[in-house]
């Protein structure tokens, strides 16, 4: 399987969906990871020349499974990014994923739906799309649960690779997210879990198909 994840911000793919993307590597699919912005509004310590070192602390985030392709939309103002839908569609065919993971519709930044939006457009039928959990769930009801327990570790540094972004409380808040999820499931203490939504439109593809050594 060719899976291909879209994230809004440098971090967002290990934040929100390296558990899930890792364990797909260790079955041996085709990883793709995209960045839609340039970090550049993310000023949580005081960093010059913020987009090129947030670039460079994704690089170091995702070696872990693909070499992130940047589009490099303006952090804060994807919305009005004009060309993003034709920019963003041309990339989706030029990889031709089975697969796409990218931010839910609902999520609460703005960037994150400006991206859920332009991706769902830019897909149409040509494969599934999942949406990955909100921070700390909030409003996200999930289809899927994936256990990431394995992998926590490397999601773990991979976060601490932002350093700019002063990284422990996100991790704080990634783990106890990915904690909850597994308690959904009654796994035992110690267990971690991602959680996505399928996103359901008519496809000649079955999800559970694509999935099927995950549940």
């Amino acid at each position: 399987m060719k899976v291909l994840a879209i994230g809004a911000h440098p971090d967002d793919i290990e934040i929100f969906m390296l558990g899930f993307l890792l364990s797909c590597k260790a079955r041996k699919d085709s990883i793709h990871v995209a960045i839609a912005t340039d970090g550049a509004a993310g000023k949580v310590l005081n960093f010059p020349d913020l987009k090129n070192i947030r670039k460079e602390e994704t690089i170091k985030g995702l070696n872990c499974i693909a070499k992130p392709h940047f589009f490099g939309f303006p952090d804060g103002e994807l919305v009005l990014c004009l060309e993003a839908t034709r920019i963003i569609k041309d990339y989706i065919y030029s990889v031709q994923p089975d697969l796409i993971i990218t931010h839910a519709p609902e999520d609460y930044h703005p960037d994150h739906r400006a991206l859920s939006n332009f991706v769902q457009n830019s897909t149409g039928f040509l494969c599934p799309i999942l949406y990955a959990d909100t921070l700390m769930g909030v409003s996200f009801n999930p289809d899927y649960y994936i256990d990431i327990t394995e992998h926590i570790k490397v999601k773990k540094n991979a976060i601490l690779q932002h350093k700019s972004q002063n990284p422990d409380s996100f991790l704080e808040a990634t783990l106890l997210l990915n904690r909850f999820r597994s308690a959904q499931c009654n796994a035992p203490k110690n267990n971690y879990a991602e959680a996505f939504r399928f996103e359901k439109r008519l496809l000649k593809v079955e999800l559970l198909m694509l999935l099927k050594s995950f549940i």
